[in-house]
């Protein structure tokens, strides 16, 4: 029987106020993990603490820091990571703005690496050596679809995750020896504020109705729908299990059949 029971086991969840990460946190809390919520603002992650489960007896807490502050963010973690030991990291936060690739300057992909590949990078390195004592680790990165197909109008954001799907197949290999998983959960539209804005960009710049643009977009998706923040958090949950212990270096996704690739 498969072991899907994440009693007894911590987890640090980034980017987890709302969207996919509370949704993440949520089932963590649910299959029994105790959860670290981590994010910029204090009102909105007491708001989502009352919200994990908490029938397994846990006591969740969380983290204040802003991931545009590369090195804030990494002290926050190494302080915290003295005291405590994670099992289970999920990095993931919002994705850079729409634009094309050739209106993109210099600064915009900086900002975005930063965001993203500097931060998973430093996260996860401060909590490495806690996974490798606990003989227990997933590292969890949430990315996106285009990591298998770039997606039009995301230049930087197409680029920035690219980058992240490479560091996490490098990372991947180097801590399998530890028993230690890392896996990219990539998620193709989903109902999010995030998708909104998107749909919204994409309106304003091609001077089309909200509605044809959202239908367009429906219309590339095998299963007509957008997808929904908790069937993103069931794939992130099961890698995060006992019973995927043999996955690792492997990019998922979870888009209802949109990605043109196998």
């Amino acid at each position: 029987m498969m072991d899907l029971s994440l009693a007894g086991k911590n987890a640090l969840v980034c980017g987890s106020t709302q969207g996919i990460g509370l949704a993440i946190a949520k089932e963590l809390a649910g299959m029994g993990a105790q959860c670290t919520l981590i994010a910029r603002n204090e009102n909105s992650l007491q708001k989502a603490l009352q919200q994990l489960p908490v029938a397994h007896g846990q006591t969740h807490s969380f983290l204040l820091a802003d991931f545009g502050n590369t090195e804030g963010v990494k002290a926050v973690v190494q302080h915290f990571a003295k005291e405590n030991v994670i099992h289970i990291l999920i990095n993931n936060t919002g994705g850079p703005p729409a634009g094309k690739i050739t209106d993109a300057a210099d600064q915009d992909f900086l900002s975005a690496l930063n965001l993203h590949l500097i931060n998973n990078h430093n996260i996860s390195m401060a909590l490495l050596n806690g996974m490798k004592q606990a003989a227990y680790g997933r590292i969890i990165n949430i990315v996106s679809t285009s990591v298998k197909v770039p997606l039009p109008n995301l230049g930087v954001s197409n680029t920035t995750r690219a980058a992240v799907a490479g560091w996490a197949k490098t990372l991947a290999n180097e801590t399998a020896p530890f028993g230690i998983t890392v896996n990219n959960v990539l998620p193709g539209a989903t109902a999010t504020v995030r998708l909104s804005s998107i749909i919204e960009n994409k309106s304003k710049k091609t001077d089309t109705p909200l509605e044809d643009v959202e239908a367009h977009m429906l219309h590339e998706i095998p299963m007509g729908r957008f997808g929904r923040p908790e069937e993103i958090a069931a794939m992130a949950a099961f890698l995060a299990t006992p019973a995927a212990s043999y996955i690792t270096g492997q990019s998922i996704c979870v888009d209802g059949g949109r990605t043109g690739s196998i």
